[in-house]
């Protein structure tokens, strides 16, 4: 058997688990594989390990991987895999829990706090400027008294709430079924969309993409908020119309933006958002820890493992 270990950024992947107990040949790949070359790349293997969401794997790609028997995906969802086409096809595919203490929510929420911190306090620009000699070169923003308004509240959404008070600022939140009163046991003011935008003075992104979260936010959207806000995203790329986004931050339409995530990732060399100075970019960090990987791909090897017993465990349906 052949196993595959896709996008090991940081060449870590073989000393978080026991792949050796598997008695199959493992090769680990540190690299993204472009897509043109996946097929190819991939054609000789009887299992994936994919790390949550960074490589995608849609129907016609899936269709050149005959051979394929076994996918397995850190995390019980990955958008970026036809899992129904598999099914059809009875390629099992498993996937792993958060069972790592900072897996998920704390790690994903620091990470959200980090990047709101690092606009309005221009950690970064700062940081640029002092190495070219420049003392002070803007003002930074407290946070007491302003209005972070969440776009989502569920585990994601509703850990942001404790951090907001303590920094003294107010909390509204949105999204399509949340109710007032679930809104007011997580500590939030629920509100419409529209009043989410025009009185967040920080937007966070806490939601699922899904169809109908996918472009949820575009011009129109963004038009709405005031032009001293800033946007911040830690959810999914898509979520946000990226064209829209670029003009907005261009054009001051908006003040800033954090963000961890794109549409296309890695972020390609050259791309815009890299020449825009009223950005914070991180490479997709919400996830990531030691103990996180450590739990994710030790849970890949027991999936891989059951497979070969005949007893697969962790199956997404």
């Amino acid at each position: 058997m052949r196993v595959a270990v896709l996008d090991d950024y940081h060449r870590r992947a073989r000393e978080f688990a026991d792949w050796d107990s598997l008695k199959a040949e493992v090769e680990f790949f540190h690299e993204p594989i472009p897509r043109e070359r996946l097929a190819a790349e991939l054609a000789g293997f009887d299992v994936l390990v994919l790390m949550r969401e960074r490589t995608a794997f849609p129907r016609e790609l899936l269709e050149q991987l005959p051979g394929l028997a076994l996918l397995v995906t850190t995390g019980m969802r990955n958008a970026s895999v036809d899992v129904g086409y598999l099914r059809e096809r009875g390629v099992t595919v498993s996937g792993t829990s958060s069972a790592a203490p900072d897996a998920g929510v704390p790690s994903t929420v620091e990470v959200a706090w980090a990047l709101i911190l690092s606009v309005l306090k221009r950690v970064t620009v700062e940081d640029r400027a002092i190495r070219e000699g420049v003392w002070q070169a803007g003002m930074p923003r407290n946070l007491a008294g302003l209005t972070l308004g969440l776009a989502g509240l569920g585990r994601l959404g509703g850990a942001m709430i404790g951090p907001a008070r303590a920094f003294g600022m107010d909390v509204i939140a949105w999204s399509q079924n949340l109710t007032a009163e679930r809104a007011a046991g997580s500590g939030a003011v629920c509100v419409s969309k529209e009043r989410l935008l025009a009185d967040s003075d920080v937007l966070s992104i806490h939601l699922v993409l899904s169809d109908r979260t996918r472009g949820l936010f575009g011009a129109a959207e963004l038009a709405l908020m005031k032009p001293t806000a800033v946007l911040i995203n830690t959810s999914r790329g898509p979520i946000v119309e990226e064209r829209a986004l670029i003009e907005a931050l261009r054009e001051g339409r908006i003040a800033g933006a954090g963000l961890d995530v794109f549409d296309r990732e890695p972020l390609p060399a050259g791309h815009e958002l890299l020449g825009l100075d009223n950005t914070v970019l991180l490479p997709h960090l919400g996830y990531v820890s030691e103990d996180a990987f450590r739990s994710m791909y030790s849970q890949a090897v027991e999936d891989i493992a059951a497979y070969i017993r005949g007893q697969p465990i962790r199956v997404i349906d």
